[in-house]
């Protein structure tokens, strides 16, 4: 508990400018950087280093600190008077941040006040951790002015105190001004509702419509908020009350509660109720659900959210910065661009990657953020029996050797016929890319970042393609007192034994408990199903707690109810396609309502297999990588559901596919993802169903027998209902099927197998180098009732439009430009049906 030793009373919120030189001089941090300095500095300042009082101390019982103690006496006994002040040196003025390591063992969240140069920047809120010995991270931002500042953490009149604080990691502003975070409008008609929520009219409320029918437990709106950096944010919503009667509703942070909320009664007025959530950055998820105890008798115009940033307009909110090899600086090779199947550059991002195959050659980036992890896109040779090779590759910072970072080719390589197997003496070798991750500790904005082949680097060649770079956080603590850790139920991580068994259990006990399974850091191999069936289950995040699989075997199993799944990777071991033995990451009936947040999936057969009855579910903030089949299929019978804000990358199959195999996929939606490099068909693909849409996604380098984007009935039941296609851009995409010799579109609308009747929409979409032609209409089968508005096609390597069906469309506000072989191509009967805006064809 926090330490109660010391007597000592001081006030020590506002401090001199005289002491905030001494502070600066006195050795308690880096001396203040050069006024010339070209990137944001970080710095670890120890809080027993800094100056302390009010009966604040520093302590050492508590094991797992950093430094040489932390800072205790944040008791009630201090209460208005303890402090614990750093300085804090920046090169510029503008917004920066600090990351507090604390522990709160108080079993709820404590607060303090955090102040920057003597004035209030706001009273913070520090989540539980599971124990006094355990340590969470809260990141704050707040403003700071060039040259010397204090940063000062308080325990107020007004807080709660009773922490202990170990350490402050502040990130200053660049020299160069950046705008600070604003508050955004976050509209409700936009949101993820599930549950119960429908769109009704305007009627006086902001945006377009509004959100009504809260009343159902578990009746939920879902919000994509982004925040520049972990912290306490305020949150507005807007709402109003049919009646005389307050409305209650529960309010989440991604995946935790934060608050009931007691909406005064306003008697079908719009008004607004101002609180706040914990955010992380970049990317959050803040829901306000209708939990047992609320009535939720209210309608929801949306929310305000004060220090947030503007999402992705199109394409995934993504965490990381991405650098192109061949953008990089480097003395190898840089293939030339190339798409033709079966080439390496067919299969890297942007058709270019650079290729180390020469003792001392290098690629390297400057970094535009602070970094503390990277992905690194690569292909090696793989060996005569297709198992895999394993090398090296040298990380150097400013020159310095940092890392060895261990590479193979197990999972990447495949060979043969469809569905490939890994046999080198089949031939027909494809699939060279694979991804590896690894923490490499903090580099600051402007470090070079240099991969080179040192001569201790055995393998043959390294092509890079990409390398992505992001600050991970720190393991998270156990989120309070409604989750059970899984190491005091008989699972034990980083043991190499199998925890299959073991995890069923302790979900069972949990569930039986109405808590929620807490995955501390670490590894936990699996070889089976592992089962969920109305559970929670979390881990410590993506960076830090990961389901291994073995040889394809190993994932995770909806058993019905509500489930959620978050802050976790699954890899799971796979290195070919096999359809009849191999697991998917994630499978299954996912009930009603349920969540997969912030998960990291890699080396499966496929990345969620959805199926009905499942309804209403939410998954966003996912990383698919490296599958041998789909990326996701939302499949047979699936509805209301979603799929955001997510990358998916290098799948054996369909990207993102909603498929209504024997009965209707409806009323579903995949928006604002970013897909690249399917290797084998769509980017994103309808087939069948009723109400299904596709929207605001960037997808980019389809490979073979692909599209950008499907709708068709090669597969599955006909459409019963609408498809819509809009605001989507699709950047080198469509591609040969060799099977069927066939020069496929970017955006393709296809009648195989069934007519489509139903009303298809492609609005707003801009496709952009295609491989063939840009809308390609197909295949000598009616598609009527086709409204093709506002679409920009701008270079392709065939048609602008090209159609061979029966049937009509109208097409209005579509514009072709250099298209190779002409504007339009017109085929099979189909009637064209021009409106006002067309150009080019």
């Amino acid at each position: 508990m926090p330490s109660v030793r010391g007597t000592r009373t001081r006030t020590a919120c506002l401090l001199s400018p005289l002491l905030l030189t001494a502070l600066a001089t006195a050795g308690l941090g880096l001396p203040l950087a050069a006024a010339g300095a070209a990137h944001a500095a970080t710095v670890t300042l120890e809080a027993e280093s800094a100056v302390l009082s009010g009966g604040v101390r520093a302590e050492s019982e508590h094991p797992g600190f950093t430094g040489s103690g932390y800072v205790g006496g944040f008791t009630d006994g201090n209460k208005g008077s303890a402090s614990v002040a750093f300085a804090v040196p920046s090169a510029s003025a503008g917004t920066g941040s600090v990351a507090i390591r604390y522990a709160n063992g108080t079993g709820g969240a404590q607060t303090l006040s955090l102040y920057a140069n003597g004035s209030k920047v706001r009273q913070i809120s520090l989540p539980a951790t599971a124990n006094w010995d355990t340590w969470g991270m809260l990141q704050e931002s707040l403003p700071l002015a060039k040259g010397a500042n204090t940063v000062t953490l308080s325990f107020t009149t007004t807080d709660s105190g009773n922490v202990n604080i170990d350490r402050l990691t502040p990130t200053t502003p660049t020299t160069e001004p950046t705008d600070p975070p604003v508050t955004l409008t976050h509209q409700a008609e936009t949101a993820f509702a599930s549950g119960g929520p429908t769109v009704a009219g305007s009627a006086g409320s902001g945006g377009t419509g509004y959100l009504t029918g809260f009343t159902t437990p578990g009746a939920r709106a879902v919000f994509s908020v982004s925040a520049p950096a972990a912290g306490t944010r305020q949150v507005a919503v807007r709402y109003r009350t049919p009646g005389a009667n307050a409305a209650t509703v529960t309010l989440h942070a991604n995946g935790s509660p934060v608050r009931r909320l007691t909406l005064p009664a306003t008697s079908g007025a719009w008004a607004t109720l101002t609180t706040d959530a914990p955010l992380r950055a970049p990317l959050n998820t803040l829901t306000l659900r209708t939990e047992a105890g609320d009535n939720g008798d209210f309608q929801l115009d949306g929310v305000d959210v004060t220090g947030s940033t503007p999402n992705a307009a199109r394409g995934a909110t993504l965490p990381y910065t991405t650098y192109e090899a061949e953008a990089g600086v480097t003395n190898a090779s840089v293939t030339a661009a190339d798409r033709t199947y079966k080439t390496l550059a067919s299969e890297a991002s942007g058709r270019r990657a650079v290729v180390l195959d020469q003792t001392g050659e290098y690629v390297q980036f400057t970094l535009t953020k602070a970094t503390n992890a990277v992905t690194v896109r690569y292909s090696m040779p793989d060996n005569a029996a297709g198992t895999g090779t394993n090398a090296t590759l040298s990380l150097y910072a400013d020159g310095t050797h940092t890392k060895d970072l261990a590479l193979t080719s197990k999972y990447s390589w495949v060979y043969g016929a469809y569905p490939y197997g890994n046999d080198p003496s089949q031939g027909e070798a494809h699939r060279f890319f694979d991804e590896t991750r690894t923490l490499t500790g903090t580099f600051p904005a402007g470090t070079v970042l240099k991969f080179q082949k040192d001569a201790g680097d055995t393998a043959a060649s390294y092509a890079i393609d990409l390398v992505e770079t992001e600050t991970a956080p720190d393991p998270a603590a156990m989120p309070g007192t409604g989750f059970v850790s899984a190491t005091t139920l008989g699972v034990t991580p980083n043991d190499g034994s199998d925890d299959t068994a073991a995890l069923n259990s302790a979900l069972a006990t949990v569930k039986g408990q109405g808590k929620g399974l807490w995955l501390p850091a670490g590894t936990y191999d699996i070889s089976g199903h592992v089962d969920l069936a109305g559970n929670v289950l979390r881990g410590a995040g993506e960076w830090h707690t990961t389901l291994r699989g073995k040889n394809g075997k190993g994932g995770l199993f909806g058993r019905g109810g509500t489930n959620t799944v978050q802050d976790l990777t699954l890899n799971g071991g796979a290195d070919h396609r096999d359809d009849a033995n191999s697991d998917a990451a994630v499978e299954g009936d996912f009930g009603n309502g349920s969540t997969l947040q912030n998960v990291w999936i890699q080396h499966s057969k496929v990345g969620l297999w959805i199926d009905a009855p499942t309804r209403g579910l939410l998954a966003t903030g996912l990383r698919i990588r490296d599958t041998y089949a789909d990326g996701v299929n939302l499949h047979k019978g699936t509805s209301g559901s979603e799929v955001s804000q997510s990358s998916v990358r290098n799948t054996g199959d369909d990207a993102l596919a909603m498929w209504s195999e024997a009965s209707a996929v409806t009323d579903c939606v995949l928006r604002l993802n970013t897909v690249q490099l399917p290797l084998l068909a769509n980017g994103a693909a309808i087939y069948g169903g009723s109400g299904n849409r596709i929207e605001d996604n960037l997808i980019a380098d389809t490979v073979t027998g692909a599209s950008g984007i499907a709708v068709s009935t090669r597969f599955g039941i006909p459409f019963s209902g609408p498809a819509t296609v809009q605001r989507n851009t699709l950047s080198r995409t469509g591609g040969y099927e060799p099977n069927w010799q066939s020069k496929l579109g970017a955006l393709w609308v296809y009648a195989d197998a069934s007519e489509i009747t139903t009303p298809v929409l492609l609005q707003d979409n801009d496709i952009l180098d295609s491989t063939y032609s840009g809308l390609l209409v197909s295949w000598q089968k009616n598609v009527s009732d086709l409204t093709v508005k506002n679409n920009r096609i701008a270079k392709t390597g065939n048609y602008g439009i090209e159609i061979n069906a029966a049937g009509s469309g109208t097409f209005s506000g579509v514009t072709v430009t250099e298209a190779a072989s002409g504007g339009l191509s017109l085929a099979g009967g189909f009637t064209v049906n021009r409106g006002a805006g067309n150009s080019g064809w």
